[in-house]
């Protein structure tokens, strides 16, 4: 009976210097969780990127997220057999101090099959280089992580079929680009976690604003805040030291663009809300920005009965005729239910340029939109600075709430808000603002609340909070 005993208590022994050595089992675990953390891991884009400021858990998340790769274990993704990815860093002392100490802190032990070193010793890792991991993976095979740097150059990440590819920091765009066709074959990921110290890289134009519209591509910005586990007394007195450009960069992870930005005061996890049912009341009017070569602009408006103004459709496209754009605006309308007069015609607000007529055309963009059953309005205020500030005025969050929403289906809206710039004197520079464009004139023609009903003082607070709900 001793001897089963003795027994017993081994392996309870070994199971408990198991759990001690499995952080991964313990990663956001608990009474304390990092709800970024987990947003980046259950996302399914297979282009995802963390833009975090320092300590803000950025770089534990991609580590979590590579482990759980290569041994098949994770929690929110479909797993594999004998997976074969890279953890990119800027070079090989930051892959040790950095990407490679944690690859380590979150892989048990036991799941490690071998490991092949750059240099140092293998019984010792985290004293050296590390060049492969073979991992144990839970379908029975093994999968391997390997370690690539920055400073080695395009040829060193030639050749190899990768299924995913973590990029610890900002990596070169031709490094980039080549692990993006490592990727190819497998129908791999990538993901990256970075605080953008750069500027307006090609991240910035291929992540944050999307330009290409990937559909693949996902973000997040996770700044001190957010990490549970920082001190709300260190972040204060770390924070008074700091000037604005800094704070932008190491605290909210967020590129070094603000002070050139025309609005700085739009921030998508405030003013982009999700799409629901809109009351036929609050209903306003139709904005259009024209153009043939140039992208036609055109959004939705609605205003509630406090006052917020609400865009709830968006058509966007260039290189189109009247007639296209016509049909395209008709067909959202119905989908939307939009109001129309009398005789079943839509209103809008339009640049007053459309009433022009030119020696080639007898009749201008605004007839054209007449006759296909849209009166369009060109008597709007075209005041570019005016626009701007009432725009501002829109977006400035007053008692915790802003009185512009933005639903996400409106995607070219959204992205030349992150990409409106101050030219070298007192305009913005012309470049992608057509959506902003009619944006300007349709707040410049004074929106008013939508005219309430009458009802008792409960039914009215109880149609308030639900308006709240609807905006979170």
């Amino acid at each position: 009976m001793d001897e089963i005993i003795e027994k017993i208590k081994a392996i309870e022994a070994e199971q408990a210097r198991r759990r001690e050595q499995d952080h991964l089992a313990k990663y956001n675990t608990g009474e304390r969780v990092h709800e970024k953390q987990l947003a980046f891991h259950r996302c399914q884009k297979r282009n995802r990127w963390v833009f975090g400021g320092n300590r803000s858990g950025k770089t534990e998340c991609g580590a979590a997220e590579a482990v759980w790769l290569a041994t098949g274990t994770h929690p929110y993704r479909r797993n594999k057999p004998n997976v074969f990815g890279w953890v990119v860093s800027l070079s090989l002392q930051v892959q040790r101090d950095v990407a490679q100490k944690k690859i380590l802190h979150y892989l048990r032990p036991d799941r490690i099959a071998e490991i092949v070193m750059q240099s140092g010793r293998k019984d010792s890792p985290e004293y050296g280089v590390v060049d492969q991991i073979v991992v144990k993976n839970s379908f029975g095979g093994t999968s391997v992580i390997g370690f690539k740097s920055c400073d080695q150059g395009r040829e060193k990440f030639q050749g190899s079929s990768l299924d995913f590819v973590w990029f610890d920091e900002e990596p070169p765009r031709e490094i980039y680009e080549e692990c993006r066709m490592r990727l190819l074959d497998r129908e791999g990921e990538m993901f990256g976690t970075m605080t953008p110290l750069k500027g307006l890289t090609f991240l910035y134009e291929d992540i944050y604003l999307n330009r290409k519209r990937d559909p693949e591509v996902w973000y997040e910005f996770m700044e001190w805040a957010d990490n549970p586990f920082l001190s709300p007394q260190e972040i204060a007195r770390l924070e008074c030291t700091m000037d604005e450009t800094s704070l932008q960069s190491r605290r909210y992870g967020r590129f070094s663009t603000r002070e050139g930005l025309v609005y700085p005061e739009f921030e998508e996890s405030v003013h982009v809300i999700r799409p629901f049912p809109v009351p036929p009341s609050w209903q306003d009017t139709i904005s259009i920005d024209p153009g043939l070569k140039n992208p036609l602009s055109a959004h939705w408006y609605a205003v509630d009965f406090d006052g917020n103004v609400y865009v709830v459709a968006e058509h966007y496209r260039a290189g189109e005729d009247v007639d296209f754009h016509a049909a395209a605006i008709e067909r959202i309308s119905g989908m939307l239910g939009w109001k129309r007069d009398g005789k079943g015609r839509l209103q809008a607000l339009i640049d007053p340029a459309a009433g022009q007529r030119t020696l080639s055309s007898a009749q201008s963009v605004s007839d054209l939109f007449y006759e296909r059953g849209i009166l369009v309005n060109g008597n709007v205020n075209k005041d570019v600075l005016c626009g701007i500030a009432q725009v501002k005025s829109y977006l400035n969050v007053k008692n915790g709430l802003p009185n512009l929403y933005i639903f996400d289906c409106c995607e070219n809206l959204i992205r030349e808000f992150k990409g409106y710039f101050w030219g070298s004197g007192e305009s913005p520079v012309k470049r992608d603002d057509h959506a902003l464009d009619e944006l300007r004139y349709y707040l410049m023609s004074r929106p008013r609340p939508a005219k309430e009903t009458r009802m008792s003082d409960v039914r009215r607070d109880k149609e308030r909070r639900i308006r709240q709900r609807q905006r979170r």
